[in-house]
């Protein structure tokens, strides 16, 4: 008998729900809401949701191979990156999480467990001391990285936008 070998996307259905989520969230806001700091001395709301995106393009791309190539340049939206981008409005934020939540689901449809013990070593990119911070990683270690990376900052989100009396990405709780 042979087994049906199941698309990750199977496993990862609440990803798509919190993406949906983010959505609801970002696009209303006005780009003074997404200039209100998290806090006195962190990013911006807008600074955080720029983070998670070019996070997914880093992780994916970058590191991965996977998406258009012309999602390339949201690898820089960072606000961490050398040469810092300008602030982006919500109409561009929600385009970079459209654009790359569509790469991750993508993947995810193609992908199979038996794809998450493939190991991808670091980009060529990497100057010779980044390449100690970043060892080869497995596909499974990378989607959880990501998951994480994002269920954190939309916490982060969350907070920063109940502070201000703003729903987050769960509504007003």
């Amino acid at each position: 008998m042979t087994e049906q070998a199941l698309p990750l996307m199977t496993f990862y259905k609440g990803w798509a729900s919190y993406q949906r989520s983010l959505i609801e969230t970002i696009a209303p806001l006005s780009i003074q809401q997404l200039a209100l700091p998290a806090a006195s001395h962190q990013w911006t709301i807008g600074m955080i949701v720029q983070h998670m995106v070019a996070n997914r393009v880093w992780w994916f791309q970058v590191w991965m191979g996977e998406g258009n190539p012309d999602l390339a340049p949201i690898a820089n939206w960072n606000p961490g990156e050398v040469q810092e981008q300008p602030a982006l409005d919500a109409t561009a934020l929600v385009a970079g999480l459209q654009s790359t939540w569509q790469m991750i689901a993508d993947a995810l449809a193609r992908w199979t467990p038996a794809d998450l013990e493939q190991v991808f070593s670091p980009p060529a990119t990497l100057r010779e001391e980044e390449r100690e911070n970043f060892p080869p990683r497995t596909l499974q270690w990378i989607l959880w990285h990501v998951l994480e990376h994002e269920i954190h900052h939309g916490g982060e989100l969350s907070l920063a936008l109940g502070g201000y009396g703003l729903p987050g990405i769960y509504g007003n709780f």
